[in-house]
């Protein structure tokens, strides 16, 4: 589905709607790294964009800087669904893992005109995206998240961090403080790209020849797998720990022959991603250190795979 930002209602041409629309990637951006749900930043921007409009042409005159407006309002919305979130979570079925984004080239429904672009099409892909960092940030506090964005990922200054969080630029800086802790202590040492594509071509080759002893070569002992179906499609409820019981697991899972497993990008590090009769089924993301697998995300809810499918 396409999504456009509203027009006016008052039927008067907007002079700022050109920087308006300019500003829907960033808040897309923005929003996805707050909530680690494509869906939800989604939604946000449109109700960003909705509360603009229903304001009369005086006032969005009055207003000296519409992106810093735009961003105060997508912030504070996104603070509160993640206040929300927490208890909505307590209510999901098995284990929630962020939304996995393809790679542009890889999206199958993508526009080249940005403008009508899907959502997915317009999220850089960096380390800020990482599933790894994702998770991590899914363990903050919303109002440590959403400052640690902010400020460490999209260099706002603390005291607009502040107006947004509502708190002082002094607690917002140590708000960003505790979670970048948070961060440098859970990251690995990065290998190169290529080097982290071989191990998990090595791992697809393992898992469909069933080859237990080398699906353990390539776990980190201490590895730990975690399905999310959301209640939707059936995934394990609870994180698998150990190497030899991941790699029993993904060995004993039956590949029929119609259902193909690809190598990919699943926000922006090297993936698999599991096709039956040519449509996403599941998705794999991985993280990686010293050649050794230490997290597998299994994305399996249909709801969080919408980018990788075709309309």
């Amino acid at each position: 589905m396409t999504h456009r930002s509203p027009a006016p209602q008052d039927g008067r041409p907007d002079s700022t709607a050109s920087t308006l629309a300019a500003e829907r990637r960033r808040l897309i951006n923005l929003a996805y790294r707050m909530l680690g749900s494509l869906a939800e930043a989604e939604d946000i921007v449109q109700e960003t964009y909705a509360r603009w409009y229903a304001m009369s042409p005086r006032q969005r005159e009055a207003v000296a800087s519409p992106g810093g407006w735009l961003t105060k309002v997508a912030g504070r919305i996104c603070l509160d669904v993640l206040r929300s979130a927490r208890a909505r979570r307590e209510r999901y079925v098995g284990e929630w893992v962020p939304e996995p984004l393809p790679a542009r080239t890889e999206w199958p429904a993508g526009a080249k005109d940005d403008s009508t672009a899907d959502p997915a099409d317009r999220v850089t892909l960096d380390e800020s995206v990482g599933m790894a960092f994702l998770v991590v940030l899914e363990a903050m506090t919303p109002a440590e998240r959403v400052a640690f964005v902010l400020h460490d990922v999209f260099r706002y200054p603390f005291s607009e961090v502040a107006d947004i969080v509502g708190r002082s630029p002094a607690a917002c800086r140590q708000l960003a403080a505790s979670a970048r802790r948070r961060v440098d202590a859970s990251r690995a040492p990065l290998s190169p790209a290529t080097q982290r594509a071989g191990v998990v071509r090595a791992f697809k080759q393992a898992w469909e020849a069933k080859d237990i002893p080398a699906l353990i070569r390539l776990l980190d002992p201490g590895a730990v797998a975690v399905g999310d179906g959301g209640g939707l499609v059936t995934a394990t409820l609870h994180p698998i720990e150990g190497a030899e019981p991941i790699a029993r697991f993904f060995a004993d899972r039956t590949l029929p022959g119609r259902l193909t497993v690809r190598e990919c990008t699943v926000n922006g590090q090297p993936g698999l991603a599991a096709h039956v009769d040519g449509v996403v089924v599941s998705v794999y993301a991985f993280d990686i250190a010293d050649d050794r697998i230490r997290r597998i995300w299994a994305v399996l809810n249909p709801e969080k795979l919408r980018p990788w499918k075709s309309d």
